[in-house]
């Protein structure tokens, strides 16, 4: 009988906490908010985390609709924060993202929802497990609050999908958002959440970094495990987070390499003792630009005056004068090994690897569901999209492994390119590389592909880059505020604090990022008796990217 008493009072006081948290303003303004504001206000008692979620479902139910950037929410998302609710008022607060809510690409395993890779023939696929890097977020006390749609399979970068449909800029209602993470990239410059993840095998985490106003990281080699995620390329393939500051992404990378070594990517072991258990934070501290050398890469440039070209140019030159303002030497690199057309075309092994990869990854024994079990099976099923200009690639990679003949050849030519780059650092006493992340502005709807982008130096070599914002294209009746504009800047291995604190104060000194006018108004929360469904929409794909044809 007292167990029954002492079991129902606990009950009673849980039904009290969670009574008396929804009582506090579920209206707490979301917009451009960051973790340590969250933070403030649940311990100083003006949010409640239930609140805080219904706030980011309120902007997501009044501007998801146009901008079609997610795929799924989280079920549990409402019972999680209550949950949290409920530590919150015992004191047990203390996890680096207690009650941020967080947004994932759909290429990550999670066991709470679908992981599709925005495929049709994936709707089904439902892991067991979740990905090693979500452990890690859920440990620091992150709640997921949804999935991102993307460039299906995060093959290209227009962010269009079967699954998912077309996602919109949120800067330019007639423009890409940039891609693979395109759904991310449109999701948190809209305040959809604190901060999302991404996946990277040439540009994907900082094409949308870049074309919505955010930073992102894309780590060395190795820094974060990969296990768990839809792959593409092991030797390309990173992930990492995009935030609308320095602060939370570097909190959200510090989570996210908290994995350290992982067994099941064996490009963990690569990662030195120093940045396992490291606090990134703290590279935001202290530094001073006086002294910095900076390599400005030219042939990343395209210097043709237009439209397109012309605001990118001028926007990395205010950057590059931002530097020299504060001290830094500019070193122009005019080698012709830095060309990024041809280091696509030269050293790219996605179409060897991808084939192996996904196949390895679809017969996994986490997963269950009806989903095929083969890459094959996918372009064989009819409900999968595939944009024309990729057509050639993806029956290539069909038919290719990494017993191709040319492959080893390739791989020696990525050791040499690695080489010659780290040779350019040491050559000049370089601190880092400078480009503009798309040589043009990123592109209209229905484009043939994400031309003009700088990319794939850091996917084939390995090497760690922080993309910023740099700037704005002019005002135009479809952007109201400009289109952004993205830089690149890129380090030696290992390099991550460094490039976090060059950043940091390059941001402290010209402030670039803004909100996008299209979901600037406050959405006001409400009271959830349960989570809302998102539906996407599939109507608006271009009818130049037709489904199922190959």
């Amino acid at each position: 009988m007292q167990t029954l008493l002492h079991t129902a009072a606990k009950l009673s006081m849980f039904a009290f906490l969670v009574s008396a948290v929804h009582a506090l303003n579920s209206s707490f303004d979301v917009r451009e908010t960051t973790i340590e504001h969250i933070h403030i206000a649940l311990n100083t008692g003006r949010a409640s985390c239930r609140g805080i979620v219904e706030s980011f479902l309120a902007r997501i139910e009044a501007y998801n609709p146009a901008l079609n950037a997610l795929l799924s929410l989280n079920p549990d998302a409402l019972s999680i924060a209550d949950s949290l609710d409920v530590a919150l008022a015992g004191g047990n607060t203390t996890s680096s993202l207690f009650c941020i809510p967080v947004l994932l690409k759909d290429n990550y395993d999670t066991t709470d929802m679908k992981t599709t890779g925005g495929c049709l023939s994936l709707a089904g696929l439902q892991p067991t497990t979740d990905a090693p890097v979500v452990s890690a977020l859920k440990r620091a006390g992150a709640i997921i609050l949804g999935k991102t749609n993307m460039h299906e399979l995060a093959l290209e970068g227009l962010s269009v999908s079967s699954l998912g449909g077309q996602t919109i800029n949120p800067y330019d209602l007639t423009r890409t958002p940039g891609g693979s993470s395109g759904g991310t990239g449109a999701a948190i410059a809209a305040s959809f959440s604190v901060f999302g993840t991404g996946t990277d095998t040439v540009n994907s985490l900082r094409s949308p970094a870049s074309a919505n106003s955010l930073f992102s990281m894309r780590p060395t080699r190795g820094l974060i495990s990969r296990a768990g995620i839809m792959p593409i390329s092991f030797t390309q393939d990173a992930v990492g987070p995009i935030a609308r500051n320095l602060n939370d992404l570097a909190v959200a990378l510090t989570v996210m390499a908290s994995v350290g070594f992982d067994p099941r990517d064996n490009a963990t072991d690569l990662i030195p003792v120093s940045p396992v258990a490291r606090d990134y934070s703290t590279a935001l501290h202290g530094g001073n630009l006086r002294g910095l050398r900076l390599g400005v890469l030219e042939g990343f440039f395209n210097r043709t005056a237009s439209d397109e070209t012309t605001p990118v140019n001028e926007a990395i030159d205010a950057t590059i004068s931002a530097f020299v303002a504060a001290g830094a030497t500019i070193i122009p690199i005019e080698s012709p090994i830095y060309n990024a057309t041809a280091i696509s075309s030269l050293y790219d092994v996605q179409k060897f690897e991808y084939r192996q990869q996904m196949d390895t990854y679809l017969s996994g024994p986490s997963l269950r569901g009806n989903h095929p079990s083969t890459l094959n099976e996918v372009y064989t099923s009819g409900k999968f999209l595939v944009i024309p200009d990729q057509y050639s690639y993806v029956r290539t990679a069909l038919s290719s492994s990494t017993e191709n003949a040319t492959y080893p050849a390739i791989k020696l030519g990525i050791q040499n390119l690695t080489t010659a780059v780290l040779s350019t650092f040491n050559a000049y006493s370089l601190t880092a590389l400078i480009y503009p992340e798309q040589k043009n502005l990123v592109v209209k709807l229905g484009a043939s592909s994400q031309s003009g982008r700088n990319g794939a130096l850091a996917a084939v070599t390995g090497l760690p880059v922080v993309t910023v914002p740099a700037g704005f294209s002019p005002a135009t009746p479809e952007a109201p505020i400009g289109v952004p504009i993205g830089m690149e800047i890129l380090g030696m291995p290992w390099s991550e604090e460094k490039l976090l604190n060059i950043a940091k104060l390059l941001t402290d000194r010209r402030r670039v990022r803004r909100p996008p006018a299209s979901s600037a108004k406050a959405a006001e929360g409400r009271r959830l008796d349960k989570m809302p469904s998102i539906v996407p929409n599939r109507s608006n794909i271009p009818a130049v990217y037709p489904v199922g044809t190959l």
